[in-house]
């Protein structure tokens, strides 16, 4: 009994440190956007978080697009690893496609853009292959 309910009491500490992180992607300083893209980077890459993500997930996507397009190097490389790893958690089913396709133009852009950073275009580059790989329906 005790057990189960301090799982819960972690599971939900963790539920609220993702909400926290993903509120702290809109944030004003680059600084506190980054630390929040690191730490959902290791939270997406540690363990399976697709039910709490599955209503958050365009919400989630939106605020990776707004630091993919506001955001430079470093931040919009950790956005489109973010991104690859919101696909991962979203599956081949039909949330990840729409995650997918949402994306996919912003992608596409920061790649195909010769002023934004190699480490950027490279991130977007893996992004869209491994998205496109995970989540397209439409096979071209």
């Amino acid at each position: 009994g005790s057990e189960a309910a301090g799982e819960q009491a972690q599971e939900e500490e963790t539920e609220d440190r993702l909400k926290e992180h993903m509120d702290n992607l809109l944030d004003k300083s680059a600084r506190t956007r980054l630390t929040a893209l690191q730490s959902l980077r290791l939270a997406f890459s540690s363990r399976t978080l697709s039910e709490f993500l599955l209503q958050r997930r365009l919400t989630l996507a939106d605020s990776l697009e707004k630091c993919l397009k506001k955001g430079k190097g470093e931040e919009q490389a950790l956005a489109g690893t973010v991104l690859t790893l919101l696909c991962l958690q979203m599956g081949s089913g039909r949330e990840g496609e729409e995650v997918f396709r949402s994306v996919k133009p912003l992608l596409v852009s920061v790649l195909t853009d010769s002023m934004a950073s190699p480490c950027a275009r490279q991130s977007c580059a893996t992004a869209l292959g491994m998205c496109c790989y995970i989540a397209a329906a439409d096979l071209e």
